[in-house]
């Protein structure tokens, strides 16, 4: 007989301890696996310190058969999605689990069942808590490492959600750029040309106007990726909470402003890839052992030398100025010069079809996608 499985709301510090060590034990035979920074996902589940929560729920569930802690999950519903987009939608997001279809379909249920009870009629996930956090169940590459703030799940997971009753509602593309591979000629010609003659200027950050320049980029933001499948306006709170977090690890070299005739029309955030530190601390834990190992490898010995354009965009109104063109061909210039030959841009919408031509005619790799998965709340578990 099949040992029963318990699903229980987090409540007390044994199962909150439960919910965020669980990875190490899914994880334990991955080599790929990079292990977060515990200090960091808690953060982000803190409704007291992450603005995010001023506009969203949660609630926490862990899974236990024969004792053990075997699964975990989250259920999410932020008000300013469903209000941005006239929606009635609950997200699943922070999703661990055995090997078990059963374990997998009781976690799911937990969720269907509140997710009900709150009135939502779409089930979507997932996402950390959202699509401005980390999002996207990976269904492909699993032999790469992730890069920096993208999702990493073992490799039987898309078949566990898909058995529970999901289906696919969007890919999200990443590219691997190389500077080894020659930038088309013509494509380069064309953007000096543009700049010259449109009075553009392509910029690094300003971090001793910092306040000042995420003024422009909240603004250039919220503007680009409106119409974007998925996008939720940040509020500026939300958007300065994550900018302080960054600014330690930013390569202000590497945050580029465009100017068009003096007005702000684009930006870009590189980052780098401080996974290739966090696999040095395999715990997760900063204090005290991890701090000292990440000092020592992004001051000392560095050994970071890849990153992640993290995001790229340009206000509606200059779209036809093919300004991203422009800021990638100053990451195939700058980036290698300061030690970072390889680079990841992510994540791309599959259908986000301007971009995804841009970086094959940059020859990028299309290299792994994730998927993020809808259910209808009127379907039940199989």
């Amino acid at each position: 007989m099949a040992t029963s499985i318990k699903v229980k709301t987090v409540e007390s510090k044994q199962e909150r301890d439960d919910f965020f060590l669980l990875p190490w034990d899914i994880h334990e035979d991955d080599k790929n696996w990079v292990p977060p920074l515990l200090l960091s996902v808690k953060q982000t589940l803190d409704t007291a310190k992450n603005p995010f929560w001023k506009h969203a729920k949660q609630k926490l569930w862990v899974a236990y058969q024969g004792g053990a802690c075997v699964g975990r999950i989250a259920g999410v519903i932020d008000e300013s999605h469903n209000k941005f987009h006239g929606e009635t939608t609950a997200f699943w997001g922070f999703f661990e689990c055995i090997n078990d279809i059963e374990v997998a379909r009781a976690l799911f249920s937990v969720v269907e069942a509140w997710s009900r009870e709150q009135g939502m009629n779409v089930l979507r996930g997932p996402m950390n808590p959202s699509t401005n956090h980390e999002c996207g169940l990976q269904i492909n590459a699993f032999d790469t490492k992730p890069f920096i703030m993208m999702t990493q799940n073992p490799a039987y997971y898309p078949e566990l959600v898909e058995k529970a009753g999901f289906s696919k509602a969007k890919d999200l593309y990443a590219w691997l750029l190389d500077n080894s591979r020659k930038f088309d000629d013509k494509l380069v010609q064309n953007a000096k040309r543009l700049q010259e003659s449109q009075g553009i200027v392509v910029r690094p950050i300003d971090m001793a106007k910092y306040e000042e320049e995420i003024e422009k980029i909240i603004e250039v933001y919220n503007d680009a990726w409106e119409k974007n499948w998925g996008f939720v306006p940040m509020t500026n709170e939300e958007f300065r909470h994550m900018a302080k977090d960054m600014k330690p690890i930013l390569v202000p070299q590497l945050v580029y402003i465009v100017e068009v005739r003096g007005e702000t029309a684009g930006f870009s955030l590189w980052l780098p890839d401080l996974n290739q530190v966090m696999a040095k601390i395999p715990d997760g834990k900063l204090f005290p052992a991890g701090l000292i190992k990440l000092l020592w490898y992004t001051k000392v010995k560095r050994i970071v030398n890849r990153g992640r354009i993290l995001t790229l965009g340009v206000k509606k109104k200059y779209r036809n100025l093919g300004l991203a063109s422009l800021l990638y061909l100053r990451y195939y210039e700058d980036a290698p010069a300061l030690g970072y030959p390889l680079g990841e841009c992510s994540w791309i919408l599959e259908d986000n079809a301007a971009m995804n031509q841009g970086l094959k005619l940059m020859k990028a790799d299309l290299y792994k996608t994730y998927r993020i998965y809808d259910k209808p709340l009127t379907t039940q578990l199989n």
